[in-house]
């Protein structure tokens, strides 16, 4: 698949205009949501002072962002879509390796920079942490962040060290039996948000809630479908957004195959959306873009409706035709 690179009329989905809305009877592409969203914050958004000095452009809860994950072929087969964005390339290596720290509790970021993610070494650096008043912690020691909270909430915490088997509120494991055992339930919940801990934390959680919901569109006797309602207490639009649809997408991906499942859809809530000042140029470049198709998502596990989401491998995701723009360079701020 060729990556469209001259104008705006060579979108996938229709002709479309310079603001990226079609011109004709056909769906537009899902990621000018997200271009649509750059653009509003640009034109309507307010200075703000914010935590890093950086300075921002900011609204407040936008539109909510929805988006597909999966497509049916002409012979009813669903297929698997993952909505990484495509006007800039989504460090996919890096999204797989922190949702799989996430679900495993640790609270570490030495095990993702071990890897080469280093997303988050600025906020466990010995400078961030004395400076956030956590000079006993050791480099590294985020603090319960998502992954204790999702495996752990209400566990008292000790350090990135400490076995915490058996202790708190297994939530994403709860996730899991409801979306098997009570698919209608209205209570299947992910919560990031401790106000108990909020103060032990590096960095406090700014995506910090997910609801997940099973449907039936073909019938109840068969194959459910599932989508994520995810709530961002606070979205940096430039780097954090694509990160974070693409990590919630992949998430309900891996639930759906745990449960058995179809993927069904991925709708993103947002409070202060955010564009940093120093981002402001550099997505001007982005939204001379074409987006291209999204890339389909295979997962390679053969226990499909296990109830198994402890385990998985980086290689166990395959994403088949990704034909991204070139990477767009901004600075992240800490």
């Amino acid at each position: 698949m060729a990556v469209a690179h001259d104008s705006p009329a060579n979108g996938v989905n229709g002709a479309t205009s310079n603001n990226g809305t079609t011109t004709k009877d056909s769906n537009p592409h899902e990621e000018y949501q997200y271009l649509n969203l750059i653009r509003t914050i640009m034109a309507e958004g307010e200075y703000r002072a914010d935590r890093t000095g950086t300075g921002t452009k900011a609204i407040f809860a936008p539109p909510q962002l929805r988006f597909s994950l999966s497509k049916r072929s002409e012979d009813g087969t669903v297929i698997p879509i993952l909505p990484l964005l495509t006007t800039k390339r989504v460090f996919l290596r890096g999204v797989i390796a922190e949702l799989l720290w996430f679900i495993s509790g640790c609270t570490s970021s030495q095990p993702l920079s071990d890897q080469g993610v280093k997303i988050w070494d600025g906020n466990g650096s010995r400078e961030f942490l004395d400076k956030m008043g956590l000079s006993h912690r050791e480099v590294g020691d985020l603090g319960p962040v998502y992954g204790f909270q999702w495996r752990h909430f209400g566990a008292e915490y000790v350090d990135a060290t400490t076995d915490y088997t058996g202790q708190g509120v297994d939530q994403l494991a709860d996730v899991v039996r409801k979306l098997k055992e009570a698919p209608f339930d209205r209570r299947i919940v992910l919560s990031a948000w401790n106000p108990a801990d909020v103060s032990k934390m590096a960095l406090p959680p700014c995506h910090m809630f997910a609801q997940f919901y099973v449907s039936f569109p073909d019938g109840l006797d068969k194959k459910g479908s599932l989508s994520c309602l995810m709530y961002q207490r606070s979205v940096d639009t430039a780097l954090g957004l694509p990160f974070n649809i693409a990590s919630y997408a992949l998430l309900t991906h891996m639930l759906a195959h745990a449960a058995d499942l179809n993927p069904g859809s991925f709708v993103h809530t947002m409070g202060d959306t955010h564009i940093y000042c120093d981002h402001l140029e550099p997505l001007q470049e982005q939204l001379d873009r074409v987006p291209t198709e999204f890339p389909e998502l295979r997962i390679k596990r053969d226990d499909r409706g296990s109830g198994m989401i402890d385990g998985w491998k980086a290689e166990e995701f395959e994403v088949l035709n990704y034909q991204p723009h070139k990477t767009i360079k901004m600075n992240m701020s800490v």
